[in-house]
């Protein structure tokens, strides 16, 4: 009996969530009712009552699992309610949920293609698939069902949320990036984010292929990495950064020491030889927290041939463009920013941060000889993510940070189905860093920077 059960929950567990929530419209509308909703909580109720379930969560076992559902199959048949095959299925599935996992939220996060899951209070979750917010019709009970499973989260990384701590970041054992605000700073009721983590690392074909930059700025960036330029990608939230300074670390040497600096630990280098660091936040009594600026510091004494911070967001923006001018050439980060001057401009604010005194002068003088190149990503309104503009930092002209296209995205306008056409258009200048890039034995080749791609 239990081998029969364990196929049938191993089967189950590979439907997605569109097939187990929309499969059957008139099954959809019954799920939605007070009725359907009370008798699953008290199913899940009975069942604590008659079963250890402190000491079975413990235990990822498919044969614990297939206990459990078959006394849930039995609490079901001992209700006087009339349900069909499929739907005591469905109502065991969501009370295993209720109890192993995340309940309403157990079918989104077993689907892939989902990237974002986003709370609106108990009655509204959106989802972010293929670069688009989707309304779903998952919902919760209540506030009171909502917040059982908010603290399921926290709880498992350490963490706590109530209404002294109504506000909690944490990052989920798969990687995935978790952030619930509740009342009294939620005026609706509580709010949850996650950010779902990419077990599939894009590589650097894979983006030429989804055509989010053409082939010739791919071999730029190539040759970039590999003469050990210093590259900041610039984007807004969810525009792609991380995934392109994953894929550009790829062109970093196997030999070289790695050292990666990041506030949730999302990159996923393949070298042999990486460090990976990540901050950690204050503890409940305030204290304890160790910031990006301490780690990137201390990797400092740590010998790195490279230094790959995921997201420069503070003060620690000048200790890394020293980093960049002393010695440690070659390094990758990323920072929000809509564009390169802007980026520029962001540069200035978080190195002001980390020392007030500084000139305005001085400050763009570091970062005009630390950075060699700006990348610009950003996301569509079809979804798609491109990279937008390569640009080089040439140097100063007077008090200004002086920038140049190298590569550009003309967009043209949408088709009827909303995808949106354009261009990859290199503008024709050959980048001042191109000696840098003989001297490393590197070459391009001479169309390169007369390339145009359709998309």
């Amino acid at each position: 009996m239990f081998t029969s059960l364990e196929t049938a929950n191993k089967n189950n567990q590979q439907i997605s969530w569109e097939q187990r929530l929309l499969k059957n419209a008139g099954r959809q509308k019954t799920n939605l009712k007070p009725e359907y909703q009370e008798l699953k909580f008290t199913l899940h109720r009975k069942l604590v009552d008659k079963i250890n379930l402190e000491a079975l969560a413990t235990i990822d076992n498919q044969r614990v699992r297939a206990e459990v559902r078959q006394a849930v199959i039995q609490l079901i048949d001992a209700e006087p309610t009339l349900l069909s095959s499929l739907e005591k299925q469905q109502i065991s599935d969501e009370v295993l949920d209720e109890v192993f996992g995340l309940g309403p939220l157990e079918p989104l996060l077993q689907d892939p293609g989902i990237s974002d899951i986003l709370v609106n209070t108990f009655r509204q979750v959106y989802i972010e698939k293929k670069g688009l917010l989707e309304l779903t019709n998952v919902t919760f009970r209540d506030d009171q069902h909502l917040l059982r499973i908010i603290d399921k989260i926290v709880s498992q990384v350490g963490r706590r949320i109530d209404e002294s701590t109504p506000m909690v970041d944490a990052r989920l054992s798969d990687g995935s990036r978790v952030n619930a605000i509740i009342p009294p700073l939620a005026v609706d009721g509580p709010l949850l984010s996650i950010r779902r983590f990419s077990t599939d690392k894009l590589m650097p074909p894979d983006l030429v292929d989804r055509k989010a930059l053409s082939p010739g700025m791919m071999e730029l960036l190539e040759a970039a990495v590999k003469a050990r330029l210093n590259i900041i990608i610039a984007g807004g939230t969810g525009s792609g950064k991380t995934t392109l300074l994953n894929a550009l670390s790829c062109f970093i040497n196997a030999k070289e020491r790695i050292v990666t600096i990041e506030d949730a630990a999302e990159l996923q280098l393949k070298q042999p030889h990486v460090a990976r660091l990540e901050t950690r936040p204050a503890n409940l009594e305030g204290t304890g927290a160790v910031r990006q600026r301490e780690l990137l510091v201390n990797s400092l004494r740590m010998r790195p041939d490279r230094i790959v911070v995921g997201e420069v967001r503070g003060e620690e923006a000048l200790d890394m463009l020293q980093a960049m001018n002393t010695g440690h050439d070659g390094s990758l980060t990323t920072v929000h920013a809509n564009t390169p001057r802007d980026a520029v401009s962001r540069l200035e604010v978080m190195v002001s941060l980390a020392n007030s005194n500084m000139q305005l002068v001085s400050i763009r003088q570091q970062i005009a000889s630390a950075v060699n190149i700006l990348v610009q990503a950003s996301r569509m309104s079809d979804g798609s993510r491109r990279v937008v503009s390569i640009t080089e930092v040439t140097g100063m002209e007077g008090e200004v940070v002086t920038l140049q296209d190298l590569f550009v995205f003309d967009k043209r306008g949408l088709d009827p189905d909303g995808k949106v056409l354009g261009r990859f258009a290199a503008t024709g200048i050959r980048p001042k860093f191109y000696e840098k890039l003989l001297s490393a034995g590197i070459r391009l080749r001479p169309d390169l920077f007369d390339e145009v791609v359709e998309v």
